[in-house]
C-alpha cells in the first residue's frame, strides 16, 4: 500500500570457515544478514529472527550479525579479523547482487590497503605462533592456531587475494585437507567442538582415519603442518620483498626507460647478482642459482647452494629449490670430497642451518641425499622432556654442536655425529645399537674414511654413556672410569663425546641440562682423560686419536719428516738457483664418462669393485678436497702470509696446507709449501699469475692487506646478518713438541684467515718451522710449529704474548 515502508534488499552470507566450506561437525555457523539499509529495520530484524531461531532450536552453534553494506565495510576497516572473514564471503540466499557488491568493494579495499594490512596480518601470525607453538613439533597440537595450522592456511589465502604474493602451491591444498580431516575425526570421536588434539584422543582419531596408531597420526599431521609452515615462510618473505620494492624502487616504467637508455641497475637493486660459490649467487636477499649453473651435470650443486645460503645467513630461493629437486644429478656413493665438505659447512652454520634444511626437506632433497633419514622424518617423541620430533632434534643438536666446535680437534666429526646420534630411533630395539650400524653406513655414504667412520659409529653407540655414567655410577670407583675409557678408546673421541653430550642435552629441552649435570659430566671426563693419558704413557702410545686427514702429521700431533721426493728436490733447487718462487699446480684428470645405462649410484665402479655400502664391507679412504699447489722458494721471512694472501686475492679456499724446510744436496734451505686449494667460484687461476703476484707480494709492491680490505668493503652487504660462529680459540698445545712451540688455532674459515694468522706470527718475529692447516667444513683447525730467532721453543711469556697477538688479529 501507498506510504508503507519499502521492502529491504537482503542477502544471507556465509563468512569465515563456513564461507570457505571447511566446517567440521561441531564448528560454529558464521552468518551475516546483509541489507541495503533503505527499508524497514523492523522487517530486517524479523527476517533475522526467522533465520536464527530455527538454527538455535537445532542445537547448532551460531555466530551471527546483521549489517548494512556501509556497516560491513566500516567494521572490516576497523577490525582485521572481520575483514579476513568477509574475504571468504559466500552467497547463500537472497539478493546475490548485494553479496557481489560487498565482495567487490572489500576485495578492492583489501588490495589497496595491502601495504598496511599485510604486515599486521603477519604480526598476528607471529603472535599466534608464540602463544600456541609450532604444530609440526607438538605432542598435543592445536590444529587451528599453532604455526603451520589452519589459521596460517587461511592467511595464505588472504595474501593471495591481495595480489601481492602467492603461496607455493605444491602440496598446500592436500596439507590443508589433511588437517581438516583430522579435525573432523576429532569432533566425531569426542562429540565436542575443539581444535586441540589431546594425547588421550589420538588413538581414537587415528582409528577413525584408518591409520595404524597415534604416532602415524602425528606424523601425518606434522608433514601437513610443515608444508603449510614452509609455504608461509616463503610467502611472507616474498611479501616483504614486494612491499620493500614498492616503497624503495622507482616505478617499473622508469626502470624500463633507464634500461632502454643503457643505464645499468643501481647497486642494491634486484638486478644485482653477487657470486657466493660455483653456480650460486645472491640476488635481492636470496640465494639463487647462477644463469650458467647446470644441476643435471653438477651433483654437488644442491649441497653447495645450501651451504652457501646457510653460511651467508640468507634464504634459499624457492625457484632454486624446485630446480634442484627437478634437475639435480644424483650424487655418487660414496660422496665426492667436495660434497662432504659442503655438507659439514651446512651443518656448522648454526641457527641459519635450520631454514635451509627445511627448504631442502620441503623438496624431498634430504631423503634423496640420505635415504635412511626417512625413518626419523616427522617421527614424534613421546618423552615430555623432548621439544622436537626426532629429525628436528637431530638438526637442533647439530646447531648446538656448531657452537662447541672450538673445543674439539675434529669439528666435522662432531657435527655429523650430532646429526646422526638418534638415527636409530626409526628402528626397533635399542636405538643406540641400531644407530651404530646405520651411522656406519651413512658415514661411508657421505665419504668418510675407515678410521673416521669407526669414530662416528662409536659416538652414536655411546652418545648416552657420559650422562648415564655420571648420574648413575660412583665416579670414585676405578671401574667406572675404566668402563668409559674402554668405550671411547682415546682422548679425541672422549673430547667429541663430551661436546656431543652437551649439544644433545641442550637440543632436547631445558630440563635435560643443568649446572649440576654439567659438573658431573665434566668431572667424569677429567678422570677418564687422565686415565687414558696415564695408560698411553705406560704403553708408549699416543693418548690422542688419529689426526685429521692431513699429510705430514703423526698420530701424536708432532710433525713427521716426510721423505723428499725427486720433484720436491727439483723444485727446491730451482727456487734456490733462481732466488724466486717456483709454483706447480696439479689439476686432477677429468673423471671417465659413465656409460649410458651404468649405475651412477656407485660412482661408475666396475663389476666386482667395492664402490658403495651395499657392495663394500669397508669404506675407502676419501680423496683430499681441491687441487694440489706446490710452492718452493728460498727460506726468508714473510713467506706464509705472502702465499696465503695471494691465494686469498685469487679467491682460492685453502682446504689443507703443509709448510716445511728442505735442504737439497746442501745447496741452502728452501721452504716447501704444499697446498690443497679450491676456487670459490669460476675456474682456477693460471700458475703464472699466481707466481707473478707472489713475487710482487714478497718485494712489497703488492699491498695484500689493502687489497683484501677493499674487496671485503666492496662485497659487504648491509642487509646480510653476521654469522653467529663461536669465537676463535688460540692456545699453546701442551706437550706438543720438544723442538718448537705449537700454536693451535681453531676458527671460522674466512677469506684471508691464514694470511692474518701468518701476518701476526711474522709481526712477533718468530720463525714458522712447519705449519699444518686443515679446513673441515667451515672450521679451520691449524697448528703452527714456531721457534724464536735462535731456534728452540719460545719462553712461556713470549708464547702467551704470541697467542694474544694471534687472537687480536682474528678478532679484527
Amino acid at each position: 500500500p501507498e506510504g508503507a515502508p519499502s521492502r529491504p534488499r537482503c542477502a544471507l552470507i556465509a563468512v569465515g570457515g563456513y564461507g570457505r566450506g571447511e566446517l567440521s561437525p561441531r564448528s560454529d555457523l558464521d552468518l551475516l544478514l546483509l541489507h541495503d539499509g533503505r527499508g524497514d529495520r523492523g522487517a530486517v530484524a524479523a527476517t533475522a529472527d526467522r533465520i536464527w531461531y530455527p538454527v538455535w532450536d537445532m542445537g547448532l552453534s551460531l555466530d551471527h550479525s546483521v549489517r548494512t553494506l556501509d556497516e560491513a565495510r566500516r567494521t572490516a576497516g576497523e577490525d582485521l579479523k572481520v575483514h579476513l572473514g568477509l574475504l571468504d564471503a559466500r552467497h547463500i540466499a537472497g539478493d546475490d547482487t548485494l553479496t557481489a557488491e560487498l565482495r567487490t568493494s572489500l576485495l578492492a579495499r583489501w588490495r589497496s590497503e595491502a601495504p598496511a594490512r599485510l604486515p599486521e596480518l603477519h604480526q598476528m601470525g607471529r603472535e599466534r605462533a608464540r602463544r600456541h607453538g609450532e604444530l609440526p613439533f607438538l605432542l598435543e597440537p592445536d590444529l587451528k592456531e599453532a604455526r603451520g595450522g589452519l589459521r596460517d592456511a587461511t592467511a595464505l589465502r588472504a595474501v593471495a587475494a591481495s595480489w601481492v604474493a602467492d603461496a607455493p602451491r605444491r602440496g598446500l591444498e592436500e596439507a590443508r585437507a589433511t588437517l581438516l580431516d583430522v579435525r573432523d575425526a576429532l569432533h566425531l570421536t569426542t562429540g565436542r567442538a575443539g581444535d586441540r588434539l589431546a594425547q588421550e584422543d589420538q588413538p581414537q582419531v587415528a582409528e577413525a582415519l584408518g591409520l595404524l596408531d597415534a604416532d602415524a597420526l602425528l606424523r601425518r599431521i606434522y608433514e601437513a603442518a610443515r608444508t603449510i609452515a614452509y609455504a608461509s615462510d616463503v610467502t611472507w618473505r616474498e611479501v616483504g620483498r614486494v612491499l620493500r620494492s614498492r616503497s624503495g624502487w622507482t616505478r617499473p616504467s622508469q626502470r624500463l626507460r633507464g634500461l632502454l637508455a643503457g643505464r645499468p641497475g643501481r647497486r642494491g637493486t634486484p638486478e644485482e647478482r653477487l657470486p657466493l660459490a660455483e653456480g650460486v649467487v645472491e640476488q635481492d636477499g636470496e640465494v639463487v642459482l647462477a644463469r650458467t649453473a647446470r644441476p643435471d651435470r653438477d651433483p654437488v650443486l644442491p649441497l653447495r647452494a645450501a651451504a652457501a645460503a646457510a653460511r651467508s645467513g640468507l634464504p634459499l630461493a624457492l625457484p632454486a629449490v624446485h630446480r634442484l629437486a627437478e634437475a639435480a644429478a644424483p650424487l655418487p656413493v660414496p660422496w665426492p670430497p667436495e660434497a662432504r665438505e659442503e655438507f659439514v659447512t651446512l651443518l656448522g652454520s648454526g641457527r641459519d642451518t635450520v631454514p635451509v634444511w627445511e627448504a631442502l626437506e620441503a623438496a624431498d632433497l634430504i631423503t634423496r641425499l640420505l635415504p635412511d633419514w626417512e625413518r626419523v622424518r616427522c617421527r614424534p617423541q613421546r618423552n615430555p622432556v623432548h621439544r622436537w620430533t626426532v629429525d628436528r632434534h637431530l638438526v637442533e643438536t647439530a646447531v648446538r654442536a656448531s657452537a662447541l666446535t672450538r673445543r674439539v680437534r675434529r669439528p666435522d666429526l662432531l657435527l655429523v655425529a650430532a646429526l646422526l646420534h638418534d638415527i636409530g630411533k626409526g628402528w626397533p630395539g635399542d636405538h643406540s645399537v641400531a644407530g651404530e650400524t646405520i651411522a656406519r653406513d651413512m658415514a661411508a655414504r657421505i665419504g668418510f674414511g675407515p678410521e673416521d667412520t669407526d669414530v662416528l659409529a662409536r659416538l652414536v653407540r655411546h652418545h648416552l654413556l657420559l650422562v648415564d655414567t655420571a648420574t648413575r655410577r660412583d665416579l670414585d670407583d676405578p671401574a667406572t672410569v675404566e668402563h668409559v675409557a674402554a668405550a671411547v678408546a682415546d682422548v679425541d673421541t672422549l673430547e667429541l663425546l663430551h661436546a656431543l653430550t652437551e649439544a644433545d642435552a641442550l637440543a632436547t629441552g631445558p630440563a635435560a641440562w643443568s649446572v649440576w649435570r654439567s659438573s658431573l659430566i665434566a668431572d667424569l671426563v677429567g678422570r677418564v682423560t687422565e686415565h687414558l693419558r696415564t695408560a698411553a704413557e705406560g704403553e708408549g702410545l699416543p693418548a690422542r686419536g688419529p689426526a685429521p686427514d692431513t699429510a705430514g702429521v703423526g698420530s701424536s700431533g708432532v710433525p713427521t719428516t716426510p721423505v723428499n721426493s725427486a720433484e720436491d728436490e727439483r723444485l727446491a733447487l730451482e727456487a734456490l738457483s733462481t732466488g724466486g718462487p717456483v709454483l706447480t699446480l696439479h689439476t686432477p684428470p677429468e673423471p671417465a664418462p659413465v656409460p649410458d645405462g651404468a649405475d651412477r649410484g656407485n660412482g661408475g665402479a666396475g663389476a666386482g669393485e667395492p664402490a658403495d655400502r651395499e657392495g663394500s664391507t669397508e669404506p675407502a679412504e676419501p680423496e683430499p678436497v681441491g687441487v694440489e699447489l706446490v710452492v718452493a722458494l728460498p727460506d726468508r721471512p714473510g713467506v706464509l702470509p705472502a702465499v696465503a694472501g695471494v691465494l686469498a686475492l685469487h679467491r682460492l679456499t685453502v682446504r689443507s696446507a703443509e709448510l716445511r724446510s728442505i735442504r737439497p744436496a746442501d745447496q741452502g734451505t728452501a721452504l716447501l709449501l704444499e697446498w690443497r686449494v679450491a676456487a670459490e667460484f669460476g675456474s682456477l687461476p693460471r700458475a703464472e699469475r699466481l707466481r707473478a703476484d707472489l713475487v710482487r707480494a714478497l718485494d712489497g709492491s703488492l699491498d695484500i692487506a689493502a687489497r683484501l680490505a677493499e674487496r671485503e668493503a666492496a662485497y659487504r652487504r648491509p642487509r646480510r646478518r653476521a654469522i653467529q660462529a663461536p669465537p676463535p680459540r688460540v692456545g699453546v698445545a701442551p706437550l706438543g713438541s720438544r723442538l718448537a712451540t705449537v700454536i693451535e688455532v681453531r676458527a671460522q674459515d674466512a677469506p684471508g684467515l691464514l694470511y692474518r694468522i701468518g701476518r701476526a706470527l711474522e709481526d712477533r718475529g718468530v720463525r714458522v718451522r712447519s705449519a699444518h692447516v686443515s679446513t673441515l667444513g667451515s672450521n679451520a683447525v691449524d697448528a703452527f710449529y714456531v721457534t724464536g730467532p735462535e731456534g728452540g721453543p719460545l719462553p712461556v711469556a713470549e708464547a702467551s704474548a704470541l697467542v694474544r697477538e694471534v687472537e687480536r688479529a682474528l678478532a679484527g
